[in-house]
């Protein structure tokens, strides 16, 4: 049976993209330049994204957010027009993402009958400041920093489960992403899917739709709430 859902993030929970557009705008309009934050936006996310799996330790993932960004302006021909406070203004972006509007109600129903936890190889830190800012109520956050494992191997699900004495069908991973639970699936966990269509903004063309038969397959985190109400797993 089911004691603990684990939760994907970035892009489920909250949303990077109205985020980090909205760094951009203003560091743009200070620079005086006419380019599009939403572009800058997304290329920054899968860039750090892209990297990501290959770096150990938070200080490590934050270092290489800090790296992505400036090859994002290096490409975007603003490295010398973005200068170290602005740069500081994008980077804390990543602690202030605006939640999306069903993700703290659906959290507190769920919450109410089990443990919920941000469970992502994004820094420990970062998810708790984001927490912190965006009013998510998780009982735990565990970043892949603070257990060293990866969502990949399904190392970071274990330690996880472990960690709260729990075996990994006990857990459910949450994620917006089909690639996510197809690494919990394969690490035993029960799966639970809904799309976030607006991620990427307009150019949302991946995970629109599950690619597999998760256990759930909801409408969004209400939905989700409502399904494991009345489920038995």
């Amino acid at each position: 049976m089911v004691k603990a859902i684990f939760f994907d993030v970035l892009g489920t929970v909250v949303d990077w993209h109205r985020g980090l557009s909205s760094g951009f705008e203003r560091a743009l309009a200070k620079a005086g330049q006419d380019l599009s934050p939403e572009a800058l936006a997304s290329a920054w996310y899968q860039t750090y994204r892209a990297r990501l799996p290959a770096v150990a330790g938070g200080s490590t993932a934050v270092t290489v957010l800090a790296e992505s960004l400036s090859d994002v302006l290096e490409e975007a021909k603003l490295h010398g027009q973005v200068g170290g406070k602005d740069r500081e203004a994008l980077l804390a972006c990543w602690q202030r993402f605006p939640a999306w509007p069903d993700s703290v109600p659906g959290l507190r129903a769920l919450r109410r009958e089990y443990v919920i936890v941000s469970c992502t190889e994004a820094p420990t830190a970062t998810m708790t400041w984001l927490a912190k800012h965006a009013a998510l109520p998780w009982d735990l956050v565990f970043g892949a920093d603070l257990l060293e494992g990866r969502i990949a191997d399904g190392s970071l699900f274990h330690k996880a489960a472990a960690t709260l004495g729990l075996g990994p069908g006990e857990v459910m991973y949450a994620s917006a992403h089909n690639g996510d639970l197809a690494a919990a699936r394969a690490a035993g966990l029960k799966t639970a899917f809904f799309a976030r269509p607006k991620e990427f903004g307009a150019d949302q063309r991946s995970d629109l739709a599950p690619t597999d038969n998760w256990d759930i397959v909801a409408f969004d985190m209400l939905d989700l709430a409502r399904y494991m109400e009345s489920a038995v797993f």
